[in-house]
């Protein structure tokens, strides 16, 4: 499935870990579709999780952290995720995103 409105930025930390981040601004009325897409993302994630979900720092295999703030007539939602560097390059693929 490709994704409209979110497109992920890869890092990683050298010892095997990666971070994805996301962010979609948008008028109130594409609101819905841009969390519709993070619900997908994120319900891929649990289907596919590579162990508990929590802070890396905590004994955590992934985490996710989700914003939503709103400026004037626009609103960004972020979405970065935490987790192994080949769970999050799978997950990249399966939305037709390269890893960058």
């Amino acid at each position: 499935m490709a994704l409209n409105y979110l497109h992920f930025d890869s890092s990683d930390d050298g010892e095997g870990h990666g971070t994805w981040d996301a962010m979609a601004s948008v008028k109130p009325p594409q609101l819905g579709a841009v969390l519709a897409e993070v619900q997908t993302v994120l319900a891929w994630c649990q289907a596919h999780a590579p162990g508990p979900c929590g802070p890396l720092d905590d004994g955590g295999a992934w985490d996710a952290e989700q914003q939503q703030t709103q400026e004037g007539d626009w609103v960004t939602v972020t979405l970065t995720l935490t987790g192994p560097e080949d769970w999050g390059r799978e997950m990249l693929m399966q939305f037709g995103q390269a890893d960058s």
